[in-house]
Protein backbone atom coordinates (compact mmCIF):
# COMPACT_ATOMS: atom_id res chain seq x y z
CA UNK A 1 0.00 0.00 0.00
CA UNK A 2 3.36 2.54 1.02
CA UNK A 3 4.58 1.71 -2.50
CA UNK A 4 0.94 2.78 -4.10
CA UNK A 5 1.27 5.95 -2.51
CA UNK A 6 4.38 6.60 -3.28
CA UNK A 7 3.98 5.32 -7.32
CA UNK A 8 0.92 7.97 -7.23
CA UNK A 9 2.84 10.55 -5.91
CA UNK A 10 5.54 10.54 -8.20
CA UNK A 11 3.17 10.53 -10.86
CA UNK A 12 1.05 13.24 -9.45
CA UNK A 13 4.20 15.49 -9.58
CA UNK A 14 5.45 14.58 -12.90
CA UNK A 15 1.46 15.34 -14.41
CA UNK A 16 1.88 18.54 -12.12
CA UNK A 17 5.51 19.46 -13.83
CA UNK A 18 4.22 18.91 -17.73
CA UNK A 19 0.69 21.22 -16.66
CA UNK A 20 2.64 24.13 -15.27
CA UNK A 21 5.25 23.87 -18.10
CA UNK A 22 2.58 23.99 -20.19
CA UNK A 23 0.73 27.00 -18.56
CA UNK A 24 4.09 28.67 -18.00
CA UNK A 25 5.10 28.70 -22.28
CA UNK A 26 3.50 30.83 -24.34
CA UNK A 27 0.41 29.48 -26.58
CA UNK A 28 1.22 26.21 -24.30
CA UNK A 29 3.54 24.88 -26.98
CA UNK A 30 6.48 22.53 -26.21
CA UNK A 31 9.81 23.76 -27.97
CA UNK A 32 11.64 22.02 -30.85
CA UNK A 33 9.31 18.69 -30.19
CA UNK A 34 10.35 17.67 -34.19
CA UNK A 35 12.41 14.84 -33.93
CA UNK A 36 14.30 16.45 -36.75
CA UNK A 37 15.48 18.53 -34.88
CA UNK A 38 17.30 16.39 -32.32
CA UNK A 39 20.57 14.74 -33.89
CA UNK A 40 20.19 11.73 -31.26
CA UNK A 41 17.11 10.69 -33.25
CA UNK A 42 17.73 12.18 -36.69
CA UNK A 43 21.17 10.89 -37.69
CA UNK A 44 20.04 10.63 -41.05
CA UNK A 45 19.00 14.08 -42.12
CA UNK A 46 15.19 12.50 -42.56
CA UNK A 47 11.96 15.02 -42.37
CA UNK A 48 9.97 14.60 -39.61
CA UNK A 49 7.52 11.86 -40.00
CA UNK A 50 4.74 13.98 -38.32
CA UNK A 51 5.01 17.45 -39.97
CA UNK A 52 7.15 16.79 -42.80
CA UNK A 53 10.15 19.40 -42.23
CA UNK A 54 13.67 19.05 -42.14
CA UNK A 55 16.25 19.95 -40.02
CA UNK A 56 17.01 23.05 -41.84
CA UNK A 57 13.38 23.83 -42.28
CA UNK A 58 12.69 24.08 -38.19
CA UNK A 59 12.63 27.36 -36.61
CA UNK A 60 13.75 26.54 -33.43
CA UNK A 61 17.60 25.17 -34.02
Amino acid sequence: MKLLFITLALLGLGVAGIAIKIWAKKDGKFAGTCASQNPHLNKNGEPCGYCGKTAEECENR
